[in-house]
């Protein structure tokens, strides 16, 4: 049995202990964790209001890009609440809507059924009843935010970010705050890394770099390394493991931040694209990303970025000592043309 096995190898002392962050943070990782299962059980939720809106030929969806908005939220409960007039419901519109009022009228224009709106309602009541515990949810992270190292200072931030207006993102300027009292650095300087990316990449990674000898260990416990099969000395396969790994997740939503960005990440996934894909060339800059917040957690500097001129200038001569030097071998010699 798998059981026995396990006990045989435990008892010669040839399993290796499961990683674990440090121990303060423990709990944090525990209260994220189950943030991020209440925003996977409401997104049902908006799906169900939805569809009932659909099925009485109540077309919101199509009018408005994001129903859990100020617009769509003030409609739904005036529908839920026994408003069906579109001319009344579309004087709930928000002045940054961009669709006018003569379309969401249309879009308001359906057949009320009864039934519908019993499951649009009590869909809204589900809504609100996650809403309300993740709000609580926030409130405990942040409680346990201020016992974990509450003696350590808390150096100056970097200049901030432009804000994501993610709805499920937590509250960033406080994020960034506790982040960088617990890790000495601000990794959220990092681009692509927001506040809710560098929140889930430290508790579940910790700050303690010491267990990974250096940064070929940590990407491929991330799950961002290439597994070679190698046979007499010849790679025969290479190819990136299927992982759940959380942090390395985080890293690749990263990445897919910085694909038409103006920076080294965004210039060295657009390169990698050109000779592997859309896929790997994703997996390579959130490997880059990583060896970056793996450099600044172990040796507490802070992120210096790099511009695209100067990452493209410092690639061209990289490439010029490979040519130089492989052309030597051949007894020539490069000349400018």
């Amino acid at each position: 049995m798998d059981c026995q096995w396990i006990q045989t190898l435990h008892s010669y002392g040839l399993l290796e202990s499961s990683f674990r962050p440090e121990a303060d943070l423990v709990a944090l990782r525990t209260l994220l964790r189950h943030r991020a299962q209440l925003i996977r059980h409401r997104s049902p939720h908006i799906l169900h209001m939805q569809k009932a809106m659909v099925q009485m030929n109540i077309q919101l969806s199509q009018a408005l890009s994001d129903v859990t908005g100020i617009t769509g939220q003030a409609i739904i409960r005036a529908i839920v609440e026994g408003e069906r007039d579109p001319q009344k419901l579309t004087k709930l519109r928000n002045y940054r809507c961009k669709k006018d009022e003569e379309e969401i009228a249309k879009a308001l224009t359906g057949t009320w059924r009864e039934e519908h709106l019993f499951i649009l309602k009590q869909s809204l009541e589900f809504y609100d009843f996650y809403t309300n515990q993740i709000g609580a949810c926030d409130a405990e992270i942040e409680r346990t935010y201020g016992l974990v190292r509450p003696d350590w200072e808390m150096g100056e931030l970097s200049e901030g970010k432009r804000n994501s207006h993610s709805k499920n993102a937590p509250k960033e300027v406080q994020v960034r705050k506790h982040l960088k009292r617990i890790c000495g650095v601000d990794i959220t300087a990092v681009h692509g890394v927001s506040a809710s990316l560098a929140q889930t990449i430290v508790l579940e990674v910790g700050t303690d770099m010491s267990k990974f000898p250096n940064e070929k260990h940590f990407c491929s416990w991330l799950g961002l390394a290439p597994k070679n099969d190698i046979s007499g000395g010849k790679v025969l396969h290479s190819r990136t493991l299927k992982t759940r790994n959380r942090a390395g997740q985080a890293f690749r939503m990263a990445a897919g931040s910085v694909m038409r960005a103006d920076c080294m990440f965004g210039v060295h996934y657009r390169r990698q694209k050109s000779r592997l894909g859309p896929a790997q060339a994703a997996v390579a800059t959130a490997h880059l990303i990583a060896r970056v917040v793996y450099r600044m957690l172990k040796y507490k500097v802070e992120y210096e970025p790099l511009s695209a001129a100067e990452y493209e200038r410092r690639y061209q001569q990289q490439q010029l000592k490979y040519l130089e030097k492989k052309a030597a071998k051949f007894g020539l010699q490069l000349v400018p043309a």
